[in-house]
């Protein structure tokens, strides 16, 4: 048994070193008109130098398909609803629910319209063929072995299915707008006003210059958010950047800064690499299967994004007709609902027949969202399934501009996600513009609630041209920035949106009004700021109003931590781990009696929990406070906040002991970079990656993400899936970092060979000098077959 097990091993040993990527030597491919090289840096970041673009495109196919063939298999199976393919049962309500949306379908059409002759085409076909060339002559990665996946040919409808789940996993209204409904029909406007749900809480924007109480909607706020949060590859969460106009940097070039937020995950979200041809240069982060970077810079230009966080998906309730159950009612009379047919094959069980129904505004969510079946029929309205599908266009647009006005012509066609994208270039030129198409709601209807699909004005909305979406230009006070916050009205209109609170805005704003001789080195500790100046501010008023009547000594020393927290979140820090814990009781005892436990639960992974926490802070007499499930007594906010630190103080001694100067914030503050096959125990060490110590918070510059708990330490589930600093007075000395390596391969050197430099706030160079590539990297030539 001792020598068979021993086999066992060493035969699994032997075939993960030779699942490896090859970094060097020589392969031979099709397709390609001449011999082209790839060097591989000592991060494994490609390089890859081509005689034209369609031979760097099928390289790069080839070369990312090799590290991150997994990825991408599991990211082109969502929106077709094929994870229950791989991963049984368990992945179903993800199936239905992605079916329902009916991006598949949108994909085939969007296909089906463009210019064959076209260059986005023929290039995205390029890179295409040499995923597939991969998949038919390069090793089989070991989660294909494992779950037994066989390798099927990639296609262009699964580079448009991969941007369309980035699409959604960036709207909100699906995880919000029912929860809210909910709310208003129980407990009265008067509530959610001090929740900040009229936009009044926004108050930090970026500057542009040009019925029956019934709990009847929770659920489909909480299916949803809960799939997203289990999705095999991560959502799409926030963002920060900013643009220095020269005027502002000590070089007097412009200097970029971005770190899009996102779902941890291992493989990590981004794969870099850096082509080169005659007529074409892009050092770019690509998802998965995808052809054209998401971020990306040359020696002219860079760009980068964050969420607009606007509200491009509504929810509708529908009327069935009494007399015919398949119908609704619309406003020409009772309409036939559309009927779509799909088959779910699920792993080691019987195929699931999945029938659903559709009204002109969008797919019937009854009984595709788990345990949400209203007493009538509520449709998702999303614009990018009800609008032309130009994003492949509009990707290549952004990687391949020649000017701004061409950059801003290709945001133009994207019709959602609604993003922030950031602009500088060589020229000195800056520029923040909003992509998507902004729609108008006759005035007086709130589409943060579940809106009405039968009384023909509720869904009167007016399209909006592109040229009113908000944007700065070359503004007068030398930077752009985004971090997910309001954008300023435009004609007098607030676009409403899923905005997050002004916290990491302010800070980012205030740093940059401060100082007018910006260095790269400065923007690199700036992007790893961990300081909330709105955290310390809610701290004091949080401490000005706790009764300190009959206090224990423990108790007094926490709270004069508190007295004195600058904001500061770093592992070493004592306060974030008190102040933290003192939100969730806070939460727990202010919202929970009138909410409910389900509601509650699902208010907890909102951004309305995260924007109204610094203005609750500064109610006397807020409806909150009264707890109403006590009889014949009425709390007030002191009683709350006491009652609240008690409870902290009682559950960080029992977990993390007495001694208050050692409950340091990385001691419970922690990351693991998580495999899906990482669930399963055996197979952890070998998958995922860490834990490490983290620094940072909800809503400080380094924004890593977790759920307030009363558990001894926080998941950390998300953050910067990249921080990137681009100076354009030295552009071959651009500084990135991943959250941990290139590879998505664990036997690969590169999988996690960027992590602890993460961590500590590190960089590395992304290179541009082909001197400097070729003496620092191995070599992979690809030969003419």
């Amino acid at each position: 048994m001792i020598a068979l097990l021993a086999l066992i091993v060493i035969g699994v040993y032997g075939y993960l070193q030779y699942s490896k990527p090859q970094y060097e030597g020589e392969v031979a491919i099709k397709n390609i008109s001449k011999e082209t090289n790839v060097f591989f840096d000592e991060f494994g970041i490609p390089h890859i130098y081509a005689s034209s673009e369609k031979d760097a495109q099928t390289v790069l196919g080839y070369v990312h398909a090799q590290e991150r063939l997994w990825q991408m298999e599991l990211l082109r199976r969502i929106a077709p609803g094929k994870l229950s393919e791989i991963f049984g049962n368990k992945a179903l309500d993800n199936d239905k629910l992605f079916l329902a949306l009916g991006i598949d379908e949108n994909s085939e059409q969007a296909i089906a319209k463009l210019d064959k002759n076209g260059k986005s085409y023929q290039l995205a076909m390029a890179y295409v063929d040499g995923v597939n060339q991969y998949l038919e002559n390069g090793k089989t990665p070991i989660e294909f072995t494992l779950l037994g996946i066989e390798k099927k040919p990639f296609t262009l409808k699964d580079v448009y299915n991969i941007f369309g789940y980035m699409a959604f996993s960036f709207a909100c209204a699906q995880k919000t707008d029912p929860l809210l409904t909910d709310l208003k029909n129980k407990l009265g406007e008067s509530y959610l006003k001090e929740l900040g749900v009229d936009g009044s809480y926004n108050t930090t924007k970026i500057k542009t210059n040009d019925g029956k109480i019934q709990e009847q909607f929770i659920e489909a706020s909480t299916a949803v958010a809960n799939l997203l949060d289990k999705s095999p590859f991560p959502p799409f969460i926030g963002s920060n950047s900013w643009v220095i106009a020269p005027k502002k940097t000590t070089t007097g070039k412009v200097i970029f800064a971005n770190d899009p937020h996102i779902s941890y995950s291992q493989p990590g979200t981004w794969y870099e690499a850096h082509v080169v041809t005659p007529e074409h240069e892009m050092y770019g982060y690509y998802l998965a299967g995808t052809p054209y970077p998401l971020l990306g810079h040359n020696r002219d230009y860079a760009y980068g994004l964050t969420m607009f966080e606007n509200d491009d998906a509504d929810f509708f309730q529908e009327e069935v007709n009494p007399s015919n159950k398949e119908q609704y009612k619309s406003i020409a009379g009772f309409t036939d609902f559309k009927i779509r047919t799909k088959e779910i094959k699920v792993k080691d069980s019987a195929s699931v027949a999945l029938k659903i129904k559709e009204t002109n505004h969008g797919a019937v969510m009854n009984g595709i969202l788990r345990d949400f079946n209203p007493s009538q029929p509520v449709a998702f309205n999303w614009i990018y399934t009800h609008e032309e599908n130009k994003i492949l266009d509009a990707v290549y647009s952004l990687s391949h501009s020649k000017s701004l006005s061409d950059f801003q012509k290709g945001i133009s066609y994207i019709v959602a996600p609604g993003l922030n994208i950031m602009y500088g270039d060589a020229k000195n030129n800056i520029a923040w513009q909003t992509s998507g198409k902004l729609y108008k709601f006759p005035k007086g209807v709130n589409s943060n609630y579940i809106l009405s699909g039968t009384n023909g004005v509720d869904d009167k909305v007016e399209y909006l041209d592109f040229s009113k979406n908000p944007k700065a230009v070359n503004p007068e006070w030398n930077y752009v920035y985004s971090a997910n916050n309001m954008p300023q009205a435009i004609d007098g209109y607030e676009y409403p949106g899923y905005y997050l609170p002004e916290d990491r805005a302010k800070r980012i704003s205030t740093l940059l009004d401060e100082k007018n001789n910006w260095s790269k080195e400065d923007v690199s500790k700036m992007i790893y700021d961990n300081t909330s100046s709105v955290s310390a501010s809610v701290s004091r008023n949080f401490v000005s109003w706790i009764s300190t009547k009959d206090f224990s000594k423990i108790e007094k020393q926490a709270l004069e931590q508190l007295t004195k927290w600058n904001g500061s979140n770093s592992t070493s820090d004592v306060v974030p781990t008190i102040y933290n814990k003192l939100l969730y009781f806070y939460f727990k005892n202010t919202f929970k009696d009138e909410m409910g436990e389900l509601a509650f639960k699902q208010f907890m992974k909102t951004h309305i929990m995260k924007q109204c926490i610094d203005n609750q802070s500064k109610i006397e007499n807020s409806v909150w406070w009264d707890d109403i499930t006590t009889k014949n007594k009425k709390e007030n906010r002191q009683d709350i906040l006491t009652k609240s630190f008690k409870e902290t103080i009682a559950n960080l001694s029992s977990q993390l002991g007495n001694d208050v100067s050692t409950w340091n914030w990385g001691r419970v503050h922690k990351v693991e970079y998580k495999h899906p096959i990482g669930q399963v125990a055996l197979l952890r060490p070998l998958f995922n990656v860490g834990l490490f110590e983290a620094p940072g918070a909800n809503e400080v510059i380094n924004n890593v993400m977790y759920y307030y708990t009363d558990a001894e330490s926080y998941d950390i589930s998300a953050g910067p899936s990249t921080r990137r600093v681009i100076d354009f007075s030295d552009i071959e000395n651009s500084w990135s970092i991943l959250p941990t390596g290139q590879s998505g391969n664990p036997m690969s050197k590169h999988y996690n060979d960027q992590a602890q430099m993460y961590i500590d706030g590190k960089f590395r160079k992304m290179k541009m000098n082909r001197e400097e590539i070729e003496n620092s990297s191995t070599k992979l030539v690809f030969k003419v077959k």
